[in-house]
């Protein structure tokens, strides 16, 4: 039996922002499989046609006056959307509207998010790719659970559960990596499955230089969002022990107790007080107030 079968409604988000090239078969190619899901195209702020190609193709268009940023066109998506599920998708012609099936086949065993993993080979560039290897690390020793790939924007979601977390997400492109890990947080069932990412037909809209601060950027969001303390102890923990360390060095030489030690020893209480307010903080941002 189909998940579609199950009279569950289904609406496909594309965020798109000059994608003239690829929105118009990008639609139709996810028409041809899915007649009857709500297809709905976030126009952010394009200076070419992308929206009136989405409207002749068949899909429900929102237009953003101007580029408001990847997360705000998701967000506005997910607002406009009436299904039960709502499958998230380039409209770069990255990803392959046939693949919607098989995060769709993983909902319908009970999972509340399915996350299309990229493999070898479908990263942008080397840079990229062991930039994701490191997040993918680092999310799976937050989490407990194997992250598959943690910034992939394929990805399909229970829609009811979804907008819980509408308010944590930013405008940016880091809404995969936010939604994900308060998923994991909120204690909802995730599931990655493999997929092939083709080369995006344009040119992206991702800056190397200007974004080059988004990698610190995420390996922060990643702890506070989930685990704050796990981030910040081991941190603590160091600048403890080199305390402890330098301060029997200079006992041993010099018997005496340095600023440089004080200043370590506090340095690693502060950490440690740090991430135990965070943690309480971040408990209180997933509290249910329903």
């Amino acid at each position: 039996m189909s998940f579609l079968s199950l009279s569950i409604k289904l609406s496909v988000v594309l965020p798109a922002k000059n994608e003239a090239a690829t929105v118009g078969i990008v639609v139709a190619a996810i028409k041809a499989l899915h007649s009857t899901a709500q297809i709905i195209v976030v126009n952010d702020g394009s200076n070419d046609n992308t929206a009136d190609i989405a409207t002749q193709a068949g899909a429900d268009v929102i237009t953003h006056p101007y580029s408001k940023g990847n997360g705000a066109a998701i967000k506005s998506g997910a607002r406009a959307a009436t299904g039960d599920v709502i499958v998230f998708m380039d409209a770069d012609g990255q990803h392959n509207p046939e693949d919607i099936a098989d995060l769709l086949a993983e909902l319908e065993q009970g999972y509340d998010l399915v996350v299309g993993a990229r493999q070898a080979g479908s990263q942008a560039n080397l840079g990229r790719g062991m930039a994701n290897g490191f997040y993918n690390k680092l999310a799976t020793y937050m989490t407990g659970h194997q992250v598959g790939d943690l910034t992939s924007g394929f990805r399909a979601v229970r829609a009811e559960k979804f907008r819980e977390f509408l308010y944590l997400l930013p405008n940016g492109f880091s809404y995969p990596t936010t939604s994900t890990m308060a998923f994991f947080r909120a204690g909802y069932s995730v599931k990655y499955v493999p997929i092939h990412a083709a080369p995006r037909e344009g040119k992206s809209h991702i800056k190397p230089l200007k974004d080059g601060m988004r990698f610190l950027l995420i390996i922060f969001k990643i702890g506070t969002l989930y685990s704050p303390l796990k981030l910040f102890t081991p941190a603590a923990a160091l600048f403890f022990l080199m305390g402890i360390g330098w301060y029997g060095y200079t006992f041993t030489v010099m018997n005496r107790f340095t600023n440089m030690s004080a200043l370590m020893l506090t340095s690693g209480f502060m950490l440690f007080m740090m991430g135990l307010i965070s943690e309480q903080i971040t408990a209180l941002m997933y509290k249910n107030e329903k």
